[in-house]
């Protein structure tokens, strides 16, 4: 059984359809990397994976779960699947140690002090335990994005999303996040990343998806995807992104 199985997903926004007819696999353990022109669907598409976006057509299965059935209890859901976001969504008024803690005591039940035990492992782990006393306002784009990654591991996640985690990242900055999540894909964490860093999609990523206009049009090893027979919408992409 797939971690993650999209079937025939689609959505709309009013009479616009977002998303069309979208059906792929995330297998436990895969990197998946999503990427294509802006406004082609792919932050949707992560999105809908814990319900933060809902859908109106086909069936999306988590750890053997529907997200679109009824039935389903999308908060407990949400609390296994860690989401990092292009502007991290840290509590401002809080601690770097008190945003990593406050879920964990809320939603997985655990005293402070195993919270705390946890997070202080988890900054360690981030490069980022000195700063456990700072607020997010006193600390870099980068190290936020890293406290808002550490925050998502903490509620120990069967898989994470990212959506665009470096891109509101200044240049120098952004390879200190994706050291981080390039540790995580080495460890076997299982992965939907959103983004532009083809680097690291060349070095962690199992498969790269790549979408237009709300369809996924190519769904390829990583190998495949960079080699020279991809479309002619495929090769055009690369060539604007790719660094020459």
């Amino acid at each position: 059984m797939a971690m993650i199985e999209f079937k025939n997903v689609s959505k709309w926004y009013g009479k616009f359809q977002v998303l069309k007819d979208c059906t792929t696999n995330v297998e436990k353990g895969e990197v998946i990397v999503v990427c294509g022109p802006s406004g082609s669907g792919k932050s949707t598409l992560i999105k809908c994976v814990n319900g933060l976006e809902p859908f109106q057509q086909g069936e999306l299965m988590v750890n053997g779960q529907s997200v679109g059935s009824k039935e389903t209890n999308l908060p407990k859901l949400r609390a296994k699947i860690g989401m990092v976001f292009q502007n991290f969504e840290l509590f401002p008024h809080m601690s770097v140690i008190a945003n990593l803690n406050l879920a964990q005591v809320k939603v997985l039940g655990r005293s402070e002090a195993e919270a705390t035990e946890k997070s202080r492992a988890l900054l360690t782990r981030v490069g980022l335990i000195d700063h456990a006393p700072k607020f997010p306002g006193q600390l870099s784009g980068g190290q936020q994005q890293r406290v808002a990654i550490a925050r998502a591991l903490a509620m120990d996640p069967i898989a994470m999303l990212f959506d665009e985690p470096t891109s509101a990242l200044d240049p120098e900055m952004i390879n200190e996040v994706l050291d981080v999540m390039v540790e995580l894909a080495q460890e076997g964490m299982t992965m939907m990343v959103v983004t532009h860093e083809m680097g690291f999609a060349r070095k962690v990523a199992n498969r790269v998806i790549f979408m237009d206009r709300g369809e996924i049009v190519d769904d390829a090893s990583k190998d495949d995807f960079f080699g020279t027979t991809r479309s002619e919408r495929v090769q055009l992409f690369l060539s604007k992104i790719l660094h020459h």
